[in-house]
């Protein structure tokens, strides 16, 4: 007895002749007769027919809605604008979009306090830099070389301000600024 539970029991892997075998076995020993197969025939084909004639009834179907649709003025460029529309609405109404949307706005919010804090502080600076006393030293060099340069050039000398003797220099140098539109006869073409 053990040796017939043995055999029950041995896993040998099956081998691809094994599968073959299986595969060919007709489980469904039934075999058909003549009018049953000729009932099974005329019901296919019924079928085939009631299918056919669905498949009409369909398409008129679908012509009528497409003329119906036409008349109302729906056009499919107006449906995908409609339907882009409803997305951008249900994307707007998400939880997602709008906890995005606050933290963008607090992101932005805080951004512009720190330029704005980073403006001040820079205004700050120049304004402590322009009262340092290095910069008066430079600013006092500054307006006695324009004037000294003005007296010998025969300007009076008024001194003024470090903003108005910038003005005078710019201007100065831009009047000053020559043309070279005269020619030397000799250069001239004959």
């Amino acid at each position: 007895m053990e040796a017939r539970q043995q055999g029950f029991l041995d896993s040998e892997p099956l081998r691809e002749a094994d599968e073959d075998l299986a595969s060919e076995v007709n489980l469904n020993n039934y075999v058909m007769t003549d009018e049953e197969r000729e009932e099974i025939q005329q019901e296919l084909a019924k079928l085939e027919e009631e299918i056919n004639t669905l498949r009409q009834v369909l398409l008129s179907k679908e012509k009528q809605h497409a003329e119906l649709r036409q008349k109302l003025g729906i056009t499919p460029l107006n449906e995908l604008r409609t339907s882009f529309s409803r997305g951008w609405q249900d994307m707007q109404s998400s939880t997602a979009y709008k906890k995005t949307s606050e933290t963008l706005s607090t992101a932005g919010q805080k951004t512009s306090a720190a330029f704005s804090t980073l403006g001040s502080a820079i205004s700050r600076k120049f304004g402590d830099m322009r009262n340092s006393p290095s910069f008066k030293s430079f600013e006092e060099k500054v307006e006695n070389t324009v004037s000294t340069i003005k007296t010998k050039v025969g300007g009076t000398g008024s001194g003024g301000s470090f903003e108005e003797v910038l003005s005078s220099a710019a201007n100065a140098s831009s009047q000053d600024t020559p043309t070279n539109n005269l020619t030397d006869s000799s250069e001239r073409p004959c």
